[in-house]
């Protein structure tokens, strides 16, 4: 701390946690003998990142949003905090896994974006680490502190999470095949990996053992953030995993401002308030449920609200399709740069336009007639616990627009029966899924030169306020169209021209210019072709009125 540097304020639990220090010797960290156990333990460690930040989202999402939610004008705005300082905490989360990739990159491996459902299977983590969606409250912050605590430092899991002790067994080094280790701690396992890296490059060389290409790896060049290090050595691997475990639990004996010291202090406030009003309750009764059983041997609780079951199935594909666009970005093959960066903002606005408001939403939802007085919280189902990657380019940018289009076609189904609050809500995520799918088309010729399916709205077609939103551009401003009166000369400025919008040109400019009288008179035969067979545009067909219009300016000889 600089001699300007006023001292932090702390509460009851920050200045005992302080005389605890977390400055006892760290554990000898766990021998890794190969490059197949380094990948092992790094996919270990994916998972574990993964598993964290859905813990997080779960205890933000649950939090209330304002004061007419029960809370008093002072509360409102401590829980509004909390809510930024928990959505910052799992976004550094996400940060953590990045670098986890870009780490099994560099040493040649594939991305690791899978994890076990929850609950977890008993045993899948050593006894010191447990995950589970829990709202916030005392016994979530608790359990936040337990796995971000430094080590060294002693404190004890939340109440009622049951932890199962597996076999630690021990890498010798005949062995061949991985083995999960036994870790206490978070930093543990990083301080293992770590000298496991060390140990590997002494032994067969840096430029062996960093044989991936750097081109795989996520950096501020794509997502923005400073702290993304791209791993290419012995320095910047150990650069990437200080980065993790300062943000988590703190430089050594330093944790006030890691992620540690902030559940620290959140907690700290969070008794304060009790204390002023025993009655205060920051969060939403929310529960972990899942939309479908376990595949594994795990008591699963289960949603029963019909509505709330398709919010929470629209969600989880939300969630599934963010994953498939990060696995393309980091096992990527022939994609430009500005593709890479498509990826890289899609994966981004998922998360903004799609994961936040409906994570939100579910918490505001009944669980079912089983758990009255009872929310749901977003589940994070996976519908592949082994890493599902799309391999193929030109299919894997297809399939990820098919995806996210179905996605914001079933949130237009859901809205028509959903009460005015969660339908108005439905309709921004609908909105924000229609221009992240036409993002990725608007990239690759090759899917928007295919016919694009006609999505199921359901028996009465798209509803009105979609058919308006295919004329709007990127923007969402309402773009006009003016079909010709019976007899009135057709020309391209007045009647062509308006009925295309600026993602129909940027998805076609590999073949023309929409909004060029020259272009489109030069290929309208082709573009009248594509209208008729429904390629174009890439996202649903025009309807015949709109195709006749054209096909009459370009009979009547092609009016300016």
């Amino acid at each position: 701390m600089s001699e300007t540097q006023a001292p932090q304020p702390q509460g009851r639990l920050a200045q005992v946690i302080e005389t605890r220090g977390g400055l006892a010797p760290p554990e000898a960290p766990f021998v890794i003998e190969h490059r197949e156990a380094l990948y092992y333990m790094l996919c270990e460690a994916a998972e574990l990142e993964h598993g964290i930040m859905c813990q997080y989202l779960f205890a933000a999402f649950s939090l209330k949003q304002s004061a007419d939610e029960g809370l008093t004008a002072e509360e409102a705005v401590k829980v509004q905090s909390w809510h930024k300082t928990i959505l910052h905490i799992a976004t550094q989360e996400m940060l953590h896994l990045s670098l986890v990739q870009n780490l099994l990159s560099a040493i040649g491996g594939a991305p690791h974006l899978s994890r076990p459902n929850f609950p977890h299977p008993a045993r899948h983590y050593p006894a010191g680490v447990h995950l589970a969606l829990r709202p916030f409250g005392e016994q979530a912050l608790q359990h936040f502190m337990f796995l971000e605590r430094p080590e060294g430092m002693a404190i004890d899991d939340a109440d009622g999470i049951v932890a199962f002790s597996r076999a630690a067994p021990v890498m010798h080094a005949g062995d061949i095949v991985p083995r999960g280790q036994d870790f206490a701690t978070v930093g543990h396992l990083y301080r293992s990996i770590e000298a496991g890296i060390a140990r590997l490059a002494d032994k067969f060389g840096e430029p062996w053992l960093f044989c991936g290409p750097p081109r795989a790896q996520a950096t501020r060049q794509y997502f923005g953030w400073p702290e993304l290090i791209a791993v290419t050595d012995v320095a910047s691997a150990q650069r990437a995993i200080d980065e993790i475990l300062e943000q988590g639990e703190g430089a050594r004996g330093q944790w006030r401002d890691a992620h540690f010291g902030q559940f620290v202090q959140i907690l700290d406030e969070y008794d304060s308030l009790r204390a002023a009003n025993p009655a205060f309750g920051p969060a939403r009764p929310a529960v972990a449920v899942n939309v479908r059983p376990s595949e594994r041997e795990v008591d699963t609780a289960l949603v029963t609200d019909p509505l709330t079951a398709r919010v929470m199935d629209l969600f989880n594909v939300c969630y599934e399709t963010l994953l498939l666009t990060l696995q393309r970005f980091f096992a990527h093959t022939e994609e430009t740069d500005a593709q890479l960066k498509a990826l890289a903002d899609a994966s981004v606005n998922v998360m903004i336009q799609a994961i936040k408001p409906l994570g939100e939403l579910i918490t505001t939802l009944p669980a079912g007639p089983e758990y009255p007085g009872k929310t749901a919280g977003a589940s994070f189902e996976l519908f592949y616990e082994s890493d599902c990657l799309l391999p193929h380019r030109d299919a894997a940018w297809l399939l990820l627009a098919e995806r996210i289009q179905q996605a914001a076609a079933f949130c237009g189904q859901i809205l028509s029966g959903a009460p005015g609050p969660a339908a108005d809500h439905l309709r921004v995520v609908r909105d924000g899924l229609d221009e992240i799918a036409r993002s990725f088309a608007a990239h690759l010729p090759a899917v928007a030169a295919r016919p694009w399916p006609a999505w199921d709205w359901g028996p009465d077609g798209p509803p009105a306020e979609t058919t308006a939103r295919a004329q709007a551009g990127p923007a969402g401003a309402r773009r006009p169209v003016t079909l010709p009166r019976p007899g009135e000369t057709v020309s391209f400025e007045t009647h062509i021209k308006p009925l295309f919008r600026e993602q129909d040109r940027k998805s076609m400019a590999f073949a023309f210019d929409l909004a060029s009288y020259a272009d489109v008179q030069a290929h309208a035969a082709d573009i009248l072709d594509r209208l008729r067979n429904g390629t174009m545009p890439c996202d649903g067909a025009w309807p015949a009125e709109k195709i006749e219009v054209f096909q009459h300016w370009a009979e009547s000889g092609f009016q300016p």
